[in-house]
């Protein structure tokens, strides 16, 4: 029989389809059947697995079993999920299947049973298996005395046996999870601490004082007749020092005694900024940690400290879109002068309010629960440590973060006076928003007997070769670590040992002992390089170095040849990397690659190549020859690095960038000369050491000047920064300086000079060429003209701009100088529409690919001829979308608000629109708008904002309240006239700000009723 299409019988679409659900619903009430109905023999499979989190289905056997038969192969296949890798995995019944088989044992004697029967099979290393057996058979563990691990296991098995009938004997679930939370909360300290501490006991009395009395350490800031009290506030107390000297060990260590000293114990929150989970960058995530930390400590008053953590991260949230904002519109030289700085200063300003509202309400909290800890023994208030750890990279003269955190524990302390700050970092920098200078503490070496101590702990048992280690080595604990690590490579031959020691320089004043440690750590990696078993792998070592990862084919094509080493074929080089893998100084990197630990290299590379030298640029060379010959970011980032590693210029280097490298050379400057150093640094932004700034090129030096000076500016410091630019003058014509010292001019009162200085900044960058600088001055010439009230120049000055910048092919920067024309206008009488009408056509004519480059201008344009060029937010929230932050929807929902109770006819039309946004998780709010600011960050997490603003804007709502409210919300943060008459309404009713009630939502109020 033919079974051709065409000799197929035709069948009606509508019958097939009734067909198909026919039988998708008898196979889904047969599978309900099915579950309902469970063999004897299934059902004895799964209750031998209940209590096993892993197990190979192959050794499974019944109580009535004497050997496994093999039969949960085909009984359990539905009912678990496997585990673990594909050669070594195991299986795991799903979470409900177990839960139904604990609920329907016979009782523990039965779970007792089933756990015995496989004793064989269980892990060697504690497990919730033993602990269910453990429990089961009346021997409890100490819970005091389990690891954070086995605290874990621990919970697992008693919420495993909690659901079998008749257990008793249990532990409190919550107590045990309480436990395992605070055991987590050490551990990070823990770790730090594991190795025998040394010395530093001077420093720790240090720290207790500082913490401990209530005015801190009487050493700094006593009074004369030698009372401990200080004024307040109480400054931090920074702990610094070289790298490897131990400080976030000290402050481990410390924390760690206070906890477990029953007299000095006291709450803490330990924040350490290398964690992903926070950002130094933000310092609300601090807030958010310190309160996660706090309600752990304090589990009365936890939910009201997660709900405080839960909205910090909502305000971070908030912040790295204002950031953003900030970011884009300092990328355009149109919109950097006016726009940019504004937005700075407002987003600096608005941050620092929030956080510290939010530090406030912590400290309140705090202060209420130790309030109800206190008894009639100890009626004061414990202190608080807030211990800040891997604090550097915001350690910078002028950084933002530094005037935020100031801000931080000056308000907390104004709530809770005991209240001690503690930062891990460099050592004190000036910053203008310190009021109180900040005390430190200055680890240096550790002493003879510490540092034999610490020899001896690493492994080094005879005595006398840990003293002559430790007179030649010194106390820098990396350094004895090393030694350590060298004498035990050496092994216990006496000769050998002595050579190793009489390979160290003896120690000489202390004017040269930074440049001995860094020859003696080098020579110490060189004894450890040198025990390298394998020949070829050895004479690798020593030159990758200079690599930041290796692979297979960078062993084969980069690394072997200078080497001196032939590696002809793909798996001869994949055998040399398995070798490399095997090595106690590399870390795996990602899949098939391993780079050096970052203290090996951080040592290794500051040292001299000796004879290695013309080996390691040989390395370099091919790096860059292999990098520049591949795609991506990440490759042109290593090709970057290297070109700087051997110093070529930074300006031909520079040519090389490509945006979004940034990312791949984070901490990079460490590695580099001055030189070098100084391009990443211009380029990434942070600190600048005074080396690093010295040697720089003019160029690097003023870029990185320039945003020292901005992060000052938006702090609202402008004598701060109008002193930070008189240095390393004259500047290149070309220099960011020119402008910032006008502005520095203007904040301090200096109109005139101001202005002067501008004017010939304008002809200095045009004579030179400096296009987008110039633009960047004749933007700020208008600005400062329209305040002067000569809107004449300043008009004349923004229609040179566009002109410049249609020369120069930039259609961005000509919508931004037309941006700022329109706005000089926007107010005056008889404004011409010249102006948005070209804006309009701008924003019709550019590819969407143009715009979406930067969202910011296209959202302030929009903002700005919204009512004149009808589409043109409908446009802009296609292709750009509203603003995430919390202000856009504070904005937005202030409008929808207004245009409802004026107009309450269009109240079912808007919360139809809202409640599609919101979803179905949405639950129901009742007739009125009453969670209008919920609704719309709901919309905002489901992704669904921009097709809410959308619908509005076909909303008939005659008085255009809800059109300008959007408008306004997509100005937001662009000084967008829009907001302000938003804010009010069109007919500017004062009366509506007083309106709203505690039923019209629980988020933030807009910033009209505020």
């Amino acid at each position: 029989m033919s079974t051709s299409p065409s000799d197929r019988p035709a069948v009606d679409p509508s019958a097939a389809r009734e067909l198909f659900v026919a039988r998708l619903r008898a196979e889904l009430h047969m599978g309900e059947e099915r579950t309902q109905e469970v063999s004897d023999a299934r059902r004895a499979y799964r209750e031998a697995a209940c209590l096993l989190g892993r197990f190979d289905p192959q050794w499974l056997r019944l109580p009535s079993e004497v050997a496994a038969t093999g039969g949960a192969v085909l009984e359990l296949v539905d009912d678990c999920t496997t585990m673990g890798m594909q050669d070594q995995a195991g299986w795991s019944l799903k979470s409900d299947v177990r839960d139904r088989t604990l609920r329907g044992l016979a009782g523990p004697e039965a779970a007792r049973r089933v756990l015995e029967c496989h004793l064989d099979q269980l892990p060697a290393e504690p497990g919730p298996e033993r602990f269910c057996l453990a429990y089961l058979s009346g021997r409890p563990p100490a819970t005091d005395r389990l690891t954070t691990d086995e605290l874990a296991d621990a919970l697992q098995a008693v919420l495993w046996l909690s659901r079998v009938p008749g257990t008793t004997g249990l532990p409190d679930t919550a107590e045990l999870q309480l436990t395992l939370e605070r055991a987590r909360l050490l551990d990070p300290l823990e770790r730090l601490v594991r190795w025998p501490f040394q010395g530093r006991t001077r420093e720790l009395a240090e720290l207790r004082d500082y913490v401990l009395l209530p005015g801190g350490a009487p050493a700094a800031g006593a009074q004369p007749d030698g009372r401990p009290q200080r004024p307040t506030p109480v400054p931090p107390l920074v702990v610094h020092g070289p790298g490897g000297m131990g400080k976030t060990t000290l402050l481990a260590k410390f924390v760690l005694d206070s906890i477990h000293d029953p007299a000095g114990c006291f709450p803490f929150a330990y924040i350490d900024f290398e964690r992903p989970t926070l950002s130094i960058q933000e310092p609300v995530t601090l807030i958010a940690e310190a309160a996660r930390q706090l309600g752990i400590q304090f589990p009365a008053h936890r939910a009201e400290l997660d709900a405080l953590a839960h909205e910090c991260q909502q305000a971070a949230r908030s912040q790295r879109e204002g950031q953003e904002r900030v970011s884009q519109l300092h990328e355009l030289a149109t919109t950097r002068a006016v726009l940019g700085r504004r937005s700075s200063q407002q987003f600096q300003s608005l941050a620092a309010g929030r956080e510290t509202d939010l530090i406030r309400r912590l400290a309140d909290v705090l202060r209420r629960a130790v309030a109800d800890k206190k008894d009639g023994e100890h009626p004061e208030d414990p202190p608080f440590a807030l211990v800040v750890d891997s604090f550097e990279e915001a350690q910078y003269r002028g950084s933002p973060v530094v005037g935020r955190m100031v801000a931080i524990y000056l308000s907390f302390q104004s709530i809770y006076p005991r209240m001690r700050l503690i930062v891990s970092g460099r050592a004190p920098v000036e910053h203008p928003a310190k009021t109180v200078a900040s005390l430190d503490i200055e680890l240096g070496e550790l002493d003879p007997e510490a540092a034999v101590g610490l020899l001896t702990s690493c492994g080094v048992t005879d005595p006398e070769v840990a003293r002559a280690l430790a007179d030649r080595v010194g106390g820098h604990p990396l350094s004895l670590k090393l030694a350590a690590r060298a004498a035990t490579l050496a092994g216990r031959e006496a000769e050998r040992t002595c050579e190793l020691i009489r390979s160290l320089p003896e120690r000489r004043h202390q004017v040269f002992r930074r440049v001995d440690q860094l020859l003696v750590q080098g020579i110490l990696y060189d004894r450890i390089l040198s025990h390298i078993g394998n020949e070829e792998v050895r004479r690798l070592a020593h030159p990758g170095l200079v690599l930041r990862v290796l692979t297979p084919e960078i062993i084969k094509e980069v690394l072997a040849e200078p080497c001196g080493l032939r590696v002809a074929t793909p798996a001869a080089a994949r055998a040399l990397f398995e070798e490399f893998s095997r090595l106690d100084l590399v870390e795996p990197a990602r899949p098939d690659s391993v780079r050096y630990r970052s203290d090996v290299r951080a040592i290794m590379l500051r040292l001299p190549g000796g004879d290695r030298t013309a080996v390691m640029r040989a390395v370099e060379r091919r790096a860059v020859e292999h990098y520049a010959a591949r795609d991506g970011l990440e490759a042109r980032a290593e090709e970057i690095y290297h070109r700087l590693r051997l110093d070529e210029n930074p300006r031909s280097v520079e040519e090389r960038w490509l945006p979004g490298v940034e990312r791949f050379l984070a901490g990079a400057q460490q590695d580099m000369t001055p030189r070098a150093a100084g391009l990443l640094t211009a380029r990434l932004g942070g600190g600048t050491p005074d080396q690093v700034a010295a040697g720089a090129d003019q160029e690097d030096w003023e870029r990185i000047a320039a945003r020292e000076v901005e992060d000052l500016l938006a702090q609202g410091y402008a004598q701060a920064a109008f002193e930070r630019l008189g240095r390393r003058q004259p500047w290149t014509p070309c220099s960011p300086l020119h402008a910032l010292l006008a502005e520095s001019l203007h904040r301090l009162g200096r109109q005139e000079e101001a202005r002067r200085a501008t004017a010939d900044a304008i002809d200095t960058a045009e004579r030179a060429g400096c296009g987008e600088r110039r633009l960047e001055l004749l933007l700020l010439s208008a600005r400062l003209s329209e305040e002067a009230g000569d809107l004449a120049n300043a008009g004349r000055a923004l229609r040179v701009a566009e002109d410049v910048a249609v020369a120069l092919g930039q259609d961005l920067e000509a919508m931004g100088a037309l941006l700022a024309r329109a706005r000089l206008t926007a107010g005056a009488d008889g404004a011409d529409l010249e102006a948005d009408q070209q804006l309009a056509e701008r924003l019709r004519l550019l590819p969407d690919t143009v715009l979406a480059d930067q969202p910011v201008l296209v959202r302030a344009v929009a903002s700005q001829i919204y009512d004149r060029a009808p589409g043109a937010l409908d446009h802009a929230l296609e292709v750009v979308g509203l603003p995430a932050d919390d202000e856009t929807l504070d904005t937005l929902g202030a409008a929808m608000r207004r245009a409802t109770s004026r107009q309450p006819a269009l109240l079912g039309r808007v919360m139809e629109i809202l409640d599609e946004a919101a979803g179905p998780s949405r639950q129901p709010a009742g007739g009125a708008p009453t969670g209008i600011a919920g609704i719309l960050r709901l919309a905002r997490d489901r992704g669904t904002l921009d097709t809410l603003a959308r619908r509005l804007l076909a909303v008939p709502d005659k008085s255009g309240e809800i059109v300008a409210g959007v408008a306004a919300a997509m100005g937001v943060g662009t000084g967008a006239p829009t907001a302000a008459r938003a804010a009010s309404g069109p007919e500017h009713d004062s009366r509506t700000h007083d309106s709203r009630t505690q039923e019209e939502g629980s988020g933030p109020a807009g910033p009209e009723e505020r």
